[in-house]
């Protein structure tokens, strides 16, 4: 991963700045969605940036604290499991992408956004696997699912129960397992499939 991408898209549209915007927890049985924007600064590189899922945690950590440190700014909203159950999936997520870019978009140009929905009060572009083309939604894509990580991981000492520290609230089979054996708690989302 690099910034050339994001530069030329700079430079194409006459652009100052660009935000980049992720979430994670898309696809969790358990715990909040967690959407980041990022506005780097180009002339700071951070090393190392990529999609999320392809770091490890200790690396994730690590270019969090960059991130957080050396953005020029950054905004993290976390959409609750009641809330997600109460207007489906998509919507949370578009939901938390007209959050992020509300509360900075006046510090950017544009918006980046990962994925191909792109709500109507943003201005930019979707991009499909956008966190591995663009230093911007890479960098979002680490605030969210570090943030996120830090969640499940202090819910696991109130439903230690359930191993959200090792699984994050994804749909593994020790989750289910806990699930069949004690049912639900009011993290999990009643809409999603939990059995």
């Amino acid at each position: 991963m690099n910034y050339q991408t994001d530069l030329r898209i700079m430079q194409e549209y006459r652009l100052q700045s660009v935000m980049g915007i992720d979430e994670a927890g898309r696809g969790a049985l358990a715990g909040p969605l967690v959407i980041a924007a990022v506005i780097l600064d180009y002339n700071d590189p951070i090393l190392g940036l990529d999609d999320s899922k392809l770091l490890s945690a200790k690396k994730r950590d690590l270019l969090y604290d960059s991130i957080i440190q050396r953005a020029i700014a950054y905004k993290l909203v976390e959409i609750d499991a009641p809330t997600i159950d109460r207007i489906n999936i998509r919507q949370a997520s578009l939901l938390g992408f007209s959050t992020v870019y509300q509360a900075l978009h006046d510090r950017a140009d544009h918006a980046l956004v990962d994925g191909k929905d792109l709500p109507c009060d943003i201005s930019g572009w979707s991009v499909i696997k956008g966190d591995q083309i663009h230093a911007c939604i890479a960098a979002a894509s680490i605030l969210a699912k570090v943030h996120r990580d830090r969640l499940l991981i202090a819910l696991d000492g109130s439903y230690p129960e359930y191993g959200f520290a090792a699984h994050k609230g994804y749909g593994t089979q020790r989750h289910y397992e806990a699930l069949s054996r004690v049912g639900a708690c009011k993290e999990h989302r009643q809409t999603f499939r939990l059995s």
